[in-house]
């Protein structure tokens, strides 16, 4: 599973769990899909900033390997 400080390593559709901006004192982390990348630049050492298709954003902490069935 790769980490999310890399912005090669995310695409549009994927499984994450992020950190919102609200949760970074506790590291509490949140799932969902990746609905775009907001962060520009191709690596951040907290994570690529991104928002979910319910419009949450956060910085991506792990992604989460498809779990195709």
């Amino acid at each position: 599973m790769a980490d999310g400080r890399y912005r090669k390593d995310i695409k549009p559709g994927q499984l994450v769990d992020i950190v919102l901006k609200k949760d970074q004192r506790t590291g509490d982390l949140t799932q969902g899909i990746v609905k775009n990348i907001l962060t520009r630049s191709a690596f951040h050492p907290h994570g690529i900033k991104v928002r979910l298709d319910d419009g949450q954003v956060g910085r991506v902490q792990e992604i989460l390997p498809d779990e195709d069935f």
